[in-house]
C-alpha cells in the first residue's frame, strides 16, 4: 500500500528495523520506500532528478528518519550527503549517474588510494574504509593522491601534494566486509578496495573550487553541512531513546522495590535530560536558520554565525550522548538485551558518537 501518511513510513521502517539488523543492511522493503521518497537524492540538483529539498526541510527529516532508525538515518544522511557531489561532477557523467531510480553514493572521506596520471586518465589503486550502505551503493567516492608516472607525487598550487575525489561504479571496486561493530548495524558500512582500475579524466571532481549545476543554497558551507547533519541523527536517536526510557523504567520487574523518593528521582532525572535536549535543539536550529537566512539574503553567511552553528552543532550531540548514558542504568536488564529495541536505540547512539567530526565537544 502507498504511504498516504507520515505514520505509516514510520510504522514500516519500524516493522522492518529489527530485521534490517539481523541481515546487516537495509531491508529491500526499506530500499524501496528509500527510492520511491526519493531520499538517496535528498542534496541532488533538481536538474538531476533532485527533489528540490532546502537544507531546513532535509536536517528535520534526517532527525525523523533517524528516530525511526538510527540505521536508517545514519545511511540515508551520508549517502545522501555524498550525492551533493552532483554539483561538482562532470554534467554529462552526473546525468548519467542520476538517470538510475536506485542510485546511491557511499564512500570515505580519507585519502585511502593513489592515483597515477595517465594518458586518457588515472591508474588507482588503493582501501577506504567505513563506507555506509555500500552493500546496495551504484556509485563510491574515493580520495586519492596523485602520481606521475615515475612515482612522484604531482603538487598542488600551494606546493602540497594534490588529492582529487573519484567517482567508481558499484562493478568496479571490492566490497571487503568488516563493519563489525556493535551499532548502526543495518548501515553495512563496509570498506572497498580497488586494485588497478583506469578511470577516465571525467571521473575526478573537487568540492568547493567549481560548481558545475547547482540549486539554491548549495553552497552552504560542507564543514557545517556535516556537522548539522549529523548531530540531527544523534538527536532523532536519541529522540526515541528517550522515549522507550520511562517504558522501560515501569515495565521493570523490580519496581516494586522502589521507594517514591527514587522513583521520583528517576522521573526527574528523565525529565532533566529530556529538557536539556529540547533546549539544545531550539537553540542548534535557530542558530541554523540564521545562516541559512544569511546565506539566501546576503549571499554568504558571516564566520561568528558559522562557528556558533560548529559549536551547538558539538554541544548538542554531546547531550544526547550524554543524556543516553545517564538514563540507560534505569531501563532494567532487558535494555541490555540485544534484540531488545531499546538496546539498538541505544548502541546505535554510542556508535554514532564515534564519528570523528563531533567527537570533541570544543
Amino acid at each position: 500500500m502507498q504511504e498516504t501518511l507520515t505514520t505509516t513510513w514510520r510504522e514500516k521502517v519500524k516493522a522492518y528495523a529489527a530485521i534490517s539488523e539481523e541481515m546487516g543492511k537495509l531491508h529491500p522493503e526499506i530500499l524501496e520506500l528509500a527510492y520511491r521518497k526519493n531520499w538517496f537524492k535528498l542534496f541532488v540538483p533538481e536538474i538531476y532528478g533532485g527533489p528540490n529539498k532546502k537544507l531546513p526541510e532535509i536536517l528535520r527529516l534526517e532527525e525523523e528518519l533517524a528516530e525511526a532508525d538510527g540505521s536508517l538515518g545514519w545511511t540515508i544522511t551520508l549517502c545522501a550527503g555524498a550525492g551533493w557531489f552532483a554539483g561538482f561532477l562532470n554534467p554529462e557523467l552526473a546525468a548519467e549517474i542520476f538517470a538510475d531510480r536506485e542510485v546511491c553514493f557511499a564512500g570515505s572521506g580519507a585519502v585511502g588510494g593513489v592515483a597515477i596520471k595517465t594518458q586518457r586518465g588515472y591508474l588507482l589503486n588503493g582501501k577506504w574504509s567505513y563506507a555506509s550502505g555500500a552493500l546496495h551503493a551504484t556509485i563510491f567516492t574515493a580520495n586519492c593522491t596523485l602520481k606521475n608516472e615515475n612515482g612522484d607525487d604531482i603538487l598542488d598550487e600551494n606546493g602540497e601534494p594534490e588529492i582529487k575525489s573519484f567517482i567508481l561504479k558499484k562493478e568496479e571496486v571490492n566490497i571487503l566486509p568488516g563493519w563489525s561493530y556493535f551499532g548502526l548495524i543495518a548501515t553495512g558500512s563496509h570498506a572497498f578496495e580497488v586494485c588497478d582500475l583506469n578511470v577516465d579524466e571525467n571521473r575526478t571532481f573537487k568540492i568547493n573550487q567549481h560548481i558545475e549545476v547547482a540549486d539554491s543554497g548549495f553552497d552552504y558551507p560542507f564543514l557545517q553541512l556535516a556537522e548539522t547533519t549529523l548531530t540531527v541523527n544523534s538527536l532523532g536517536m536519541t529522540n526515541h531513546f528517550i522515549k522507550l526510557v520511562e517504558q522501560s523504567f515501569y515495565s521493570r520487574s523490580g519496581l516494586g522495590r522502589y521507594s517514591e523518593a527514587q522513583i521520583l528521582f528517576f522521573n526527574g532525572e528523565l525529565n532533566r535530560c529530556r529538557e536539556e535536549v529540547l533546549n539544545l535543539r531550539a537553540k542548534f536550529y535557530d542558530a541554523f536558520e540564521e545562516s541559512w537566512n544569511q546565506l539566501m539574503g546576503d549571499g554568504e553567511i558571516n564566520e561568528d554565525t558559522l562557528m556558533e552553528v560548529s559549536s551547538i552543532s558539538r554541544k548538542l550531540a554531546h547531550a544526547c550522548w550524554k543524556s543516553a548514558a545517564t538514563l540507560f542504568p534505569y531501563c532494567g536488564l532487558d535494555a541490555a538485551k540485544k534484540e531488545s529495541e531499546i538496546n539498538r536505540v541505544w548502541r546505535d547512539i554510542h556508535t554514532a558518537s564515534q564519528h570523528a567530526l563531533l567527537t570533541f565537544e570544543i
